[in-house]
């Protein structure tokens, strides 16, 4: 490849066996510690034991690892050490990123993909456009994962993982990469990836629910998961554009999406037919947002169920208020409440 290894940087060390061993990882490290190399030489790895090769010329490609980032100067880095990666084999890298021409990436595909780095809005375009399949993806890499957060990719990193013919999470796996995970963003795929949340939603189905976080991000964030668990899921809130927000509250009304996960922008005067369930995944900070919220459901006669997770540390300012004793009963002992609301 050019460059001699000597020694396993900390982050080469953990992820590589996480990843030979086919699990899921979100991995931080500073700039500069080979994070690149750490997910690269792995998936190369099994790539070469499955006799993974690229099939040329084909309109359809449909690669086993996607790796995904935010810059066109970034995923451009990661390709070039993907291609040092692969010399001298049958795995063909490609990569694809907007401000070029449609057509020349394009041409590049149908030579032949087995790895495809891409930044999102491309890959999303190309897949609508039929040119790739994701039938075969083995791995998903997202590389400054919580950047592409910021940077208001959130949704297309749903829209990726939602696609009906993206292998489901237990067929794939899954690296998060990045040079910063903020605390909020670490908490948050802790909680949402082993949160009750998730579980009370399998347990309620396809009935209609309305979810409310206190973070646009946030809200992204967990429709991207409940879509990746098979939950046909929608979000809304302020940094989306009104023809966004209004196919989303159109898709929820229609029943295409069984949950809409909100920020408070929902919580007021939206008067939605049949929404049996409110979860409250953060608390509001006061009484009267409380109020609305929970009276998206239970309305016109109709009984529905309102349910708030809370944290004794962030959520303390609440215990004592009447939010809290009359519908949380014993927050030191209790993940969540629920309440009939009608």
């Amino acid at each position: 490849t050019g460059t001699a290894y000597s020694k396993l940087t900390p982050v080469q060390k953990y992820s590589i066996p996480i990843i030979l061993a086919g699990r899921d990882l979100m991995a931080c490290a500073q700039t500069g510690s080979g994070k690149t190399v750490a997910f690269l030489l792995p998936i190369v790895a099994q790539m070469m034991r499955d006799g993974v090769t690229a099939s040329s010329f084909k309109e359809l490609q449909e690669p086993e690892c996607i790796i995904v980032a935010p810059t066109r100067e970034l995923i451009n880095q990661i390709f070039l050490e993907a291609r040092k990666f692969v010399y001298g084999t049958c795995i063909r890298p490609v990569v694809i990123y907007g401000g070029t021409q449609t057509g020349h990436s394009i041409r590049q595909l149908e030579q032949g993909c087995n790895v495809l780095c891409a930044t999102p809005g491309r890959l999303i375009d190309i897949i609508e456009r039929e040119k790739i399949g994701l039938h075969h993806v083995k791995y998903l890499v997202l590389d400054e994962a919580d950047r592409m957060l910021d940077m208001g990719f959130g949704l297309d990193m749903k829209k990726l993982t939602s696609y009906p013919s993206m292998p489901p999470k237990d067929k794939r796996q899954t690296l998060m990469f990045s040079a910063t995970f903020p605390e909020a963003v670490q908490s948050e795929n802790a909680s949402v990836s082993n949160c009750s949340e998730s579980e009370l939603l399998f347990n309620i189905g396809y009935e209609r629910t309305l979810v409310f976080v206190d973070k646009k991000k946030k809200a992204d964030y967990i429709a991207a998961f409940l879509c990746q668990e098979n939950i046909p899921t929608t979000s809304i809130h302020g940094d989306r554009e009104q023809r966004e927000r209004e196919l989303a509250l159109h898709d929820f009304r229609s029943g295409k999406c069984a949950v809409l996960v909100a920020t408070s922008v929902a919580a007021r005067g939206l008067d939605i037919e049949n929404v049996q369930h409110v979860i409250n995944f953060d608390l509001p900070s006061t009484i009267e947002e409380y109020v609305h919220r929970i009276g998206r459901t239970g309305r016109c006669g109709n009984t529905g169920r309102a349910v708030c997770f809370f944290d004794n540390n962030s959520d303390e300012l609440l215990c004592g208020k009447k939010v809290c004793v009359n519908m949380c009963k014993s927050c030191s002992s209790r993940r969540f409440s629920t309440a009939r609301v009608g």
